[in-house]
C-alpha cells in the first residue's frame, strides 16, 4: 500500500512538473505568479494543520507523505514551486524549462524505479539506490533534450542526479530535493557554457 500511494505520489510530481513547463513556455507562469503561489501554499499549509480544507485536504490525503501531513502539509509542492521559482528567477528560460523537466521526470523516475526495482546503494547515499540514479538520469536526460543539445542534457541530468543523493543541510534540516535538483541542474547547463 505504501509503495502505491508514493507511486501516485511521484506521478502527480512528474505531472505538475510537465505542467509547469508549458505554462512557463506558453507565458501564462512567470516569477512573480510562481512567488505568490508560495506565499499562498505556505498560508493554506498552515491552514491545513488545523482544518481539512474541502478540496485541499483531498488532494493533501492522496498525494502528500503521512509524516508531513500532520507537520507540513503540502510540503512538496512549495518546495517544488520554491525549486522552480529559483531557476526561473535566476536562469533564461532556455535553462530554467530543463532544469525543471530533470526534476519532473529525473526525480520521479529515480524514486519510483529506485524503490521497486533498487538493489545497490547510491554512491552518496544508503538511502536511494543506484538503479534509480540510472533511470533518473535517463529520465531526466530525455525530457532535458527536449531544450538542450545533447552534450549539455548529458551534464544537467547527470549532476542533477548524483546531486539528489547528497543530503545538504541547514542547520539540523536537509535541504528538499526538490530544490537541489533544478538549482544543480541549471548551474551545470550554465557552467558549461562558459567554459566551452
Amino acid at each position: 500500500m505504501k509503495k502505491r500511494s508514493e507511486t501516485k505520489r511521484q506521478l502527480f510530481h512528474m505531472f505538475f512538473g510537465i505542467f509547469l513547463v508549458i505554462l512557463l513556455m506558453y507565458g501564462f507562469v512567470d516569477e512573480q505568479i510562481l512567488f505568490f503561489l508560495i506565499v499562498l501554499g505556505i498560508i493554506v499549509s498552515f491552514a491545513s494543520k488545523k482544518h481539512k480544507i474541502p478540496i485541499i485536504y483531498w488532494f493533501l490525503e492522496r498525494f502528500e507523505r503521512e509524516k508531513d501531513l500532520g507537520t507540513f502539509p503540502g510540503k512538496g509542492v512549495i518546495f517544488y514551486l520554491i525549486g522552480v521559482f529559483l531557476v526561473v528567477s535566476f536562469f533564461s528560460l532556455e535553462i530554467a524549462l530543463p532544469a525543471i523537466l530533470i526534476l519532473a521526470l529525473g526525480d520521479s523516475v529515480s524514486n519510483m524505479l529506485g524503490v521497486r526495482f533498487g538493489r545497490v546503494n547510491h554512491p552518496f547515499t544508503d538511502k536511494k539506490t543506484l538503479e534509480g540514479l540510472l533511470s533518473g538520469f535517463f529520465a531526466g536526460f530525455l525530457g532535458a533534450l527536449y531544450f538542450l543539445p545533447w552534450p549539455e542534457a548529458i551534464m544537467a541530468s547527470s549532476f542533477a542526479m548524483l546531486a539528489e543523493g547528497i543530503e545538504l543541510k541547514v542547520g539540523l534540516e536537509p535541504v528538499d530535493d526538490n530544490i537541489i535538483i533544478p538549482l544543480v541542474a541549471a548551474i551545470s547547463v550554465s557552467l558549461f557554457r562558459y567554459l566551452i
